[in-house]
């Protein structure tokens, strides 16, 4: 017997209007894609029940590739074919690859632009191509599951995802033939789900241990708007990290020093994996490990572990930490802690998360399936079968955007933590007399100075109108769309001519720079103000050298006495020795110094500009200038 949907009259959509949409969790160790079937937001499974799809590739020679758990069961016998955790490398340059890739068992070859490719029997494949098969499979099972092809898909990233590996996995969803109607930061798709599902409202903290990254949003929830207060995390951090300290003690354990071939570091890894999902269960387990030439066996409880893990988890509580911070929050005001990721299910996490936040965390959502129905809501409304009124979503940027100004400093246009999408603008002018081009170095980060900062993008604008040095306004522009992705135009405010750039993935960058750049911005703020004031100090004090030096060889034998131009001479050459002091107080005293000595001097020259323009005409001509 079937069972027939009934609705009130109105209130259904008409199945051949309805369109088909899906959320995809693309994780790092596990993917998931779900969807509206019957009324019902739910993750679809794979022809043997299986929701839950390994995130592995495996390539064959002549053959279409292997995708999910028959990839991933083939991982220990053939390594290097077999392509495990890729989302950790989207978005890496090859350079990134040799600080993480001895941790994993795969040949890599530099490919375009400095991306790393992996060496397969089938040829080099690129971390996007690999991200592409998962994103295929998941859309083919989605389209089995609602009997058509998919209007649209919505993926989620972690919050931290840069510029860079946002643009990859875009890359990704292009190359899969997927028409990708956002991308959604998981913290926000978890609030989602979570928020629709317990009507909640307050601001919710959400904690996101997957296999390779960890995010902590804050989102005030409040009638379906989602307003995300501040995020924080760690993209090249999750549970396959636990796996890999585990793996050192076992060998440390075992007294094996020796180097282990890719085929006994996978093995290894996957056997570590098990033992410690074991004892999220379990308080002690036996362990035997027989790896050819190593074999160790022994006992492992869950406090030993707790102790392996304890200094990797503390950096998830102290990124909680700045979060809230961030905020501008007190803990008292957070109501509930959402667990995202499979990692959580360790009961240390969910200990030390309630200790923090000083709560018990909320584990009643599978913290496996929670993003991609929260990213499958939003992808129903994106899609148009649900109006957008009844939801709002807010994301943040997790890093400041701005530009390179003289004396290497970085005047932030952009300031994290503010909503997308967002578009804000800032005038600027030249630096010297006539002018007529200005390169534009967009940055990201916190810090003051363009050293320390990340490098997006840089572009010329040509084309200003020469001019006096400060005359000219080019306003420079930075727009990020919903997906998180930045262009910036700049333009010439006389003259109208316009320029910009579509900031694309920069390859090759340390994630070292990245994932620390808030702690830096933090720990480093006090000396980063001292070296703002000093640059700008520098700055200011050479501009008003070089102003002055223009105007004494244009015009300072009409205009002053032999006695008058060495006393000018004479501030400015104490001026540049200042300068080389480094002291951005005597710095900005000689420039006051000397900016009143030279104060008679630039009204002798406005007198004399005056007169000059204004010599030849009558009275009559001015009154008729002043009508006109």
């Amino acid at each position: 017997m079937s069972l027939l949907q009934i609705t009130e009259p109105g209130q259904s959509v008409d199945p051949h209007l309805r369109k088909r949409a899906a959320g995809i969790d693309l994780g790092t160790t596990n993917s998931l894609v779900a969807g509206m079937r019957s009324g019902v937001m739910t993750t679809f499974a794979d022809e043997h029940g299986h929701h839950l799809m390994p995130s592995v590739v495996r390539y064959r020679p002549e053959q279409e590739p292997q995708v999910g758990l028959t990839a991933y069961q083939s991982a220990k016998t053939d390594p290097v074919n077999t392509i495990v955790s890729v989302k950790r490398l989207m978005g890496r340059g090859l350079q990134d690859i040799h600080r993480i890739g001895n941790r994993m068992p795969y040949e890599f070859v530099e490919g375009d632009s400095g991306m790393p490719y992996f060496r397969t029997v089938n040829g080099n494949i690129s971390p996007v191509a690999v991200s592409a098969e998962l994103l295929k499979t998941l859309a083919k099972r989605a389209e089995n599951s609602l009997a058509g092809e998919l209007d649209g898909v919505v993926i989620t990233v972690p919050a931290y995802f840069d510029d860079a590996q946002r643009q990859a996995t875009k890359d990704a969803a292009q190359l899969a033939g997927l028409t990708l109607l956002r991308l959604l930061n998981e913290p926000t798709a978890a609030a989602v789900a979570y928020g629709l599902e317990s009507d909640a409202e307050g601001v919710v903290a959400i904690y996101d241990l997957g296999g390779g990254t960890f995010d902590i949003s804050l989102l005030r929830l409040n009638r379906g708007v989602f307003e995300v207060l501040a995020t924080g995390g760690d993209s090249d951090f999750g549970g396959d990290d636990i796996d890999r300290t585990l793996a050192e003690w076992i060998l440390q354990q075992a007294g094996f020093e020796d180097d282990l071939s890719i085929a006994q570091l996978r093995s290894l890894l996957i056997y570590c994996k098990d033992l410690k999902e074991t004892l999220s269960a379990e308080e002690s387990t036996k362990v035997f490990v027989d790896l050819g030439d190593l074999r160790w066996s022994g006992t492992l409880c869950r406090s030993e572990l707790n102790e392996l893990m304890d200094p990797l988890l503390n950096d998830t509580i102290k990124a909680c930490r700045r979060t809230v911070r961030d905020a501008g929050i007190d803990y008292t005001a957070i109501t509930n802690v959402v667990m995202v990721g499979g990692s959580t299910r360790i009961p240390l996490v969910r200990q030390q998360v309630g200790n923090l936040f000083g709560k018990e965390p909320l584990t009643d959502i599978d913290p496996d399936r929670v993003v991609a129905i929260g990213a499958a809501i939003q992808a129903n409304v994106l899609v148009g079968n649900k109006s957008d009124d009844e939801m709002l979503l807010l994301d943040v940027l997790p890093l400041s955007l701005g530009i390179e100004t003289m004396g290497g400093l970085v005047e932030k246009i952009i300031y994290r933590n503010t909503a997308i999408p967002v578009a804000k603008a800032q005038e600027f002018t030249t630096y010297k007399d006539g002018q007529t081009a200005m390169l534009i170095h967009v940055l990201q980060g916190e810090r003051e100075l363009v050293k320390d900062c990340r490098s997006l993008a840089r572009f010329e604008f040509h084309g200003i109108p020469p001019m006096a040095a400060g005359a000219a306004h080019i306003r420079v522009t930075f727009q990020v769309d919903a997906d998180g992705l930045l262009s910036v135009t700049a333009m010439e405010t006389g003259s109208g001519i316009e320029t910009g750039v579509e900031v694309q993935p920069s390859y090759g960058l340390s994630e070292d720079e990245i994932v620390t750049m808030l702690q830096e911005s933090l720990t480093s703020a006090q000396e980063d103000a001292e070296a703002r004031a000093l640059n700008e100090s520098i700055v200011e004090a050479q501009r008003m050298i070089n102003a002055l030096t223009a105007a004494l060889a244009a015009d300072s034998r009409e205009l002053l006495s032999a006695q008058e131009i060495a006393v000018l001479n004479e501030g400015m050459g104490r001026l540049q020795s200042v300068m080389e002091g480094l002291d951005y107080q005597d710095i900005n005293d000689a420039v006051e110094l000397l900016g009143k000595a030279s104060e008679e001097y630039a009204a002798r020259r406005m007198d004399a500009g005056v007169r000059a323009a204004l010599a030849g005409l009558q009275i009559e001509d001015l009154e008729t200038g002043l009508e006109q």
